[in-house]
């Protein structure tokens, strides 16, 4: 019994997430909207990652854009998910996708502080 492949895999994922044109964005947008993709979603947003600090130059500011967008477009039940991931460095590449994520106060929408 062949096991099938996952799609979208988590190259096409990380490569979407590199370029984040307007018709990237309208695809990751579609992706997140299916929970069942997530894991495929959480897959690709790590190579991405690996890949930027692997790469020869660190784009900081294409690194806090990518995570501030993704950070403010992100259904709930991602926000922890993609927060743990981008905890899961201290290299400058997930530093600077951090700085992006907090920025966009996705997990503080998703999660509020309860009020005293």
């Amino acid at each position: 019994m062949q096991q099938a492949s996952s799609f979208p895999d988590s190259e096409t994922v990380a490569s979407k997430l590199t370029s984040l044109a307007s018709e990237d964005k309208a695809w990751v947008l579609l992706l997140m909207e299916n929970a069942l993709q997530d894991e495929n979603l959480l897959a690709g947003l790590n190579l991405y990652l690996d890949q930027q600090t692997n790469a020869r130059f660190l784009n900081s500011l294409k690194l806090e854009t990518t995570g501030e967008w993704l950070g403010g477009n992100a259904p709930a039940r991602l926000q922890i998910r993609i927060t743990e991931t981008a905890k899961a460095s201290q290299h400058p590449a997930f530093l600077a996708f951090r700085k992006g994520l907090t920025a966009s106060a996705g997990l503080e929408k998703a999660y509020p502080k309860a009020p005293i």
